[in-house]
């Protein structure tokens, strides 16, 4: 790493997170091939990487954008990861490595970072890489105008930079944060070029321009993208082996959200690789002597369904608990997932740090007890069955997006017959305006959503109480508000010690669930089908594909 002041090695012991390691099934850069022996078993041989051709990745949904800091999708970082560069990266044993920045020190106060940044790097399109790029990047973030997503929370407590000389840089942190070097190695803080950000304006989210591997083509909606290699390319980070220029031409992302059609595009060589395996087809893919299936363990937050607090009866604790006991999770799991997935019990996913193992098999499904909480409440049920109160009746908006990513629209359909038992009818709205019906309007009462992420500091976007003007923005999930989990939440923020991180984010997991705030449902495995001529395809340590070590044979 360098010449590294103490401060910084001290500091990195306690900033590691203790994370559960990434299930990397994937072939290795000097790729390994399988062949018969002549006693009829297999032996594993090296072949070298060939260099050239077209991979063709099969997408299951549609990124909302290819700009890093204005995405909220995980299938959009799938694409524009091989684009965009970070400062650092998190290896495979989750200490914090060089990328784009080659050492680093810490204040005493942790509240600043002083980067050292390579001087060989130069965005595609010939703007080099600097300290001016970092500072305009991070600024480019928090400037409201940008209306930046994830990056927003991910960069936080951030305040300002400071260019020391033209590969130096000085991040001031408001607060200290235990979070903040792993979430500077998520694709979603990835480096922009400030030339083609200015050029473009709104319209860099379709005309990205970073410092990676690949290099933007093209973008058709709702059918492919497509990014060609990188010439220039030498400086891929410490996850990849080949760190120079990627061995394929080129990548095609094909957007197929249709399941069948996805899977079956592999399987026919139309698409050498096609993502989000449904459960039906692991086993016949597993069998099948022309195809490999990859699979990692995705950590952060698994798929959650919110309540919207801020609409009635959803504000009260009783609503929520009588929706969260008539909801079979087991049930839906087993019957649509064919247990290829995990239930979550959690705000939280496994194996990240502070997951508490004690809420699971905590809330069973119980019937009697969701009744007798409406009961309290005053809803009666009418001849239909459906319970109403001062002649209105008790109707719960369901909203999901279009397409069915992940059989998340036969979610809503299997509680809505689970509620009915209980006298709540549900109403389902699929729409394809996610951004506007709940982000800008908040109108739903239940609406699904997980993210990918390193450290449970990502708790804070979702649960910790915003500001007026935040809300103005953007409207917060579910808009519980509760001082408690607010004070805990800061706590784990700027807490350096992971055994008390751990205790804090306990506590925080354990009031969300009993105060009924959202239903967990699952933890999704991201899984890859590919065709055996495809070698060197690697997850980073969030589970998103890398492709710098991947050739076709």
């Amino acid at each position: 790493m360098g010449a590294i002041h103490l401060k910084l090695i001290k500091w990195k012991k306690l900033l590691t997170i203790t994370l559960a390691s990434a299930l990397l099934l994937s072939g290795c850069a000097s790729s390994t091939t399988t062949k018969p022996s002549s006693e009829g078993t297999t032996k594993k041989e090296e072949v070298q990487p060939k260099e050239g051709g077209e991979l063709t990745y099969a997408l299951a949904t549609s990124p909302d954008s290819l700009d890093p800091h204005r995405s909220g999708l995980a299938v959009a970082v799938r694409a524009f990861r091989t684009i965009f560069d970070s400062l650092v990266v998190q290896g495979s044993d989750n200490s914090i490595q060089p990328w784009l920045a080659t050492e680093w020190t810490v204040s005493e106060d942790a509240k600043s970072y002083t980067f050292k940044l390579r001087e060989d790097v130069t965005f595609h399109d010939g703007t080099p890489f600097n300290a001016e790029a970092v500072k305009y990047s991070f600024d480019r973030i928090i400037d409201p105008k940008t209306q930046a997503k994830n990056a927003v929370a991910l960069l936080k407590p951030y305040e300002s930079s400071e260019v020391i000389d033209e590969f130096t840089i000085k991040i001031n942190l408001a607060t200290p944060s235990s979070a903040f070097l792993s979430n500077l190695s998520q694709a979603m803080l990835g480096i922009v070029s400030p030339t083609a950000a200015e050029k473009y304006g709104d319209q860099f989210v379709k005309n990205p321009v970073g410092t990676g591997p690949f290099k933007f083509v093209s973008w058709t909606e709702n059918a492919d993208i497509v990014v060609e290699k990188n010439e220039e390319y030498h400086w891929g980070p410490s996850n990849v082996e080949n760190k120079v220029v990627p061995y394929l031409d080129k990548i095609t992302f094909k957007i197929i959200p249709e399941e069948a059609t996805r899977i079956g595009s592999v399987q026919s060589g139309q698409v050498l690789a096609a993502e989000t395996v449904p459960p039906q087809n692991i086993v016949s893919l597993n069998n099948d002597p022309n195809q490999q299936l990859l699979q990692v363990n995705t950590i952060g937050l698994p798929y959650t369904l919110f309540f919207n607090q801020r609409k009635e009866p959803w504000n009260d604790v009783k609503a929520r608990k009588a929706v969260q006991l008539a909801v079979d999770v087991d049930a839906i799991v087993k019957t649509l997932y064919l247990e290829t997935y995990s239930r979550a019990w959690s705000p939280l996913t496994p194996g990240i740090l502070g997951y508490d193992e004690s809420l699971e098999n905590k809330n069973k499904p119980d019937l009697e007890k969701a009744n007798q909480f409406l009961d309290e409440l005053g809803y009666v049920k009418g001849e239909d069955g459906i319970r109403e109160k001062d002649g209105k009746k008790l109707i719960l908006n369901y909203v999901d997006g279009t397409p069915n990513r992940e059989k998340r629209n036969d979610i809503a359909v299997i509680i809505q017959q689970q509620l009915k038992k209980v006298g709540i009818k549900v109403e389902i709205n699929i729409t394809k305006d996610i951004a506007s019906v709940v982000q800008q309007k908040a109108d739903y009462d239940l609406y699904g959503n997980s993210q990918v992420n390193s450290d449970p500091n990502a708790l804070r976007a979702f649960y910790h109480t915003t500001t007026p003007e935040e809300e103005a923005l953007v409207k917060r999930l579910g808009g519980g508000s509760d001082p408690e989990i607010d004070q805990w939440l800061e706590e784990g923020t700027v807490e350096l010690d992971p055994a008390k991180r751990i205790e804090i984010y306990k506590k925080v997991q354990q009031k969300i669930i009993d105060e009924a705030w959202i239903i967990p449902i699952y933890v999704f495995p991201y899984t890859v089908a590919a065709s055996k001529t495809v070698n060197g395809i690697k997850f980073d340590a969030l589970g998103y594909p890398l492709f710098n070590d991947v050739n076709i044979n």
